[in-house]
């Protein structure tokens, strides 16, 4: 069912891999800025970007392993989209809670309403490859995409962030 879509998942992963190499970069250009508020707000931002980034990574080697039917690997992906989902849940609420930054509608929408959806419709491209429907592979590609989208959106206002308070201090 996924026939032709080895290009697009090989393109996902790598871009996810490198997104999470340059994240690690960020990371330690700001290692100096650490303290209890900043420890907070990455384990509310900065955990969450590298959680759908590394769910790009993994999610497109598991499209792309050999499997003997889809139905297998529709169980794996549905297992990721409620897992996604149920963790986004719980980062909604804990990003409410981080009282230095102010993020508006656009931030909240790709740090909070993007990774929701994606993981929603993961779930519903893998019930499509367990169901054999012909929209399946579009919705898991699409899901990646917009948890991809999530990432790079992620990590940009990161570095911005670590960029402007290496300014400050």
């Amino acid at each position: 069912m996924l026939h032709g879509w080895n290009n697009f998942f090989t393109l996902a992963g790598a871009a996810a891999s490198t997104l999470i190499g340059l994240l690690f970069v960020a990371i330690t250009l700001g290692a100096g800025l650490s303290g209890p508020r900043a420890a907070h707000g990455a384990r509310a931002f900065l955990t969450p970007t590298l959680i759908h980034l590394g769910g790009v990574l993994f999610e497109s080697l598991f499209v792309l392993a050999p499997w003997s039917s889809a139905w297998p690997l529709g169980i794996v992906l549905a297992c990721c989209g409620l897992t996604g989902l149920v963790y986004q849940i719980r980062v909604i609420f804990m990003q409410r809670e981080i009282d230095f930054a102010s993020p508006d509608w656009l931030d909240w929408t790709l740090f909070s309403a993007a990774p929701a959806l994606a993981n929603a419709v993961l779930i519903a491209g893998a019930a499509g490859l367990i169901a054999e429907k012909s929209f399946a592979p579009y919705a898991v590609a699409g899901a990646i995409m917009l948890l991809l989208a999530a990432g790079v959106f992620g990590a940009w206002d990161l570095t911005i962030f670590l960029a402007k308070s290496r300014d400050k201090t």
